[in-house]
């Protein structure tokens, strides 16, 4: 073997071990640095801002000890509001993270919560997550409503259908949805007052359902961003949609891109999956603004 051909085998090694070293330091790091995905909406009937931060599919996980990071992000966001919208576990870990970053949370702003499909699968421990996060101050929304204080927004919370399919096995998720939309929101078009509606509802796959009432915005969550997110197409596959989901990250004019009910997709923080890929975990903030004279 010559010289030569021994110092092109030491290079190829070498290069290949430094896109090991590179691949493997990008891929840790799009795991844990946070960023933010701020957008304006013009829905609030009069002038002023009211700005809600979106936590979605935190998976208990750790930014940070004590999750320091993420709840210093929070804090520079001031928001009025924040929102979590499901899957804040993550079966078969432990809750800890998740519940010390609920007891920190409602310092920085309210907090309201919603269950996704994890929250439902842990089944039997549910009801003690359900008494820890009231015992922090937490506002759970169960298939229930809330007005806010000082602004004129109605917040509805949907359980994940998933916590409906433990006791009724034959239902359809989408029956589900809608038997409890019926019971708290006007069907669209016979809303008749200037409340702003805002739905947190874990799963976007359903957004076809959500915009038959009277709402303006869903904020959701779920798809994770599709995982893997691929240049120019967007997401690789999303429970619930399947491979190249048509709804895994950021806002939506209704299912087809032409309603007037409102969606954001939080591509969350945390993975029930090893890695993401191309896809850095995300804090929602959205600043609601009083509307533009036309």
């Amino acid at each position: 073997m010559s010289l030569t051909h021994k110092r092109k085998v030491r290079l190829l090694w070498g290069g290949l071990a430094l896109l090991f070293f590179v691949t493997t330091a990008w891929l840790l790091w799009g795991n844990t640095a946070l960023m933010v995905t701020e957008v304006q909406l013009d829905l609030l009937p009069e002038e002023g801002e009211y700005v809600i931060a979106q936590v979605s599919d935190f998976h208990n996980s750790e930014f940070g000890e004590g999750n320091r990071r993420l709840l210093s992000l929070l804090e520079e966001i001031s928001p009025d509001a924040i929102v979590v919208t499901g899957d804040l576990i993550d079966r078969p870990t432990r809750d800890s993270a998740a519940l010390d970053f609920m007891r920190q949370a409602p310092q920085i702003a309210p907090v309201y919560f919603v269950t996704g499909n994890h929250e439902a699968w842990i089944y039997d421990a549910y009801p003690d997550l359900d008494v820890k996060l009231k015992e922090r101050g937490i506002t759970m929304l169960q298939n229930e409503a809330v007005d806010l204080e000082s602004v004129p927004i109605e917040l509805i919370g949907l359980d994940d259908p998933a916590v409906d399919l433990r006791d009724y096995p034959d239902a359809s998720p989408e029956t589900i949805l809608t038997d409890h939309l019926e019971q708290l929101v006007p069907v669209k078009g016979e809303g008749s007052d200037d409340k702003v509606r805002i739905l947190l509802a874990h799963r976007p796959e359903y957004i076809k359902i959500y915009e038959q009432f009277d709402i303006d915005l869903v904020l959701s969550g779920h798809a994770h961003g599709g995982q893997v997110r691929l240049p120019f197409i967007g997401g690789l596959y999303a429970d619930g949609q399947g491979y190249f989901p048509k709804y895994d990250s950021g806002l939506y004019h209704g299912s087809d891109g032409e309603g007037d009910t409102l969606m954001m997709v939080s591509r969350g923080l945390g993975n029930s999956m090893p890695l993401r890929v191309n896809n850095r975990p995300e804090v929602v903030v959205i600043r609601l603004t009083g509307k533009q004279p036309e």
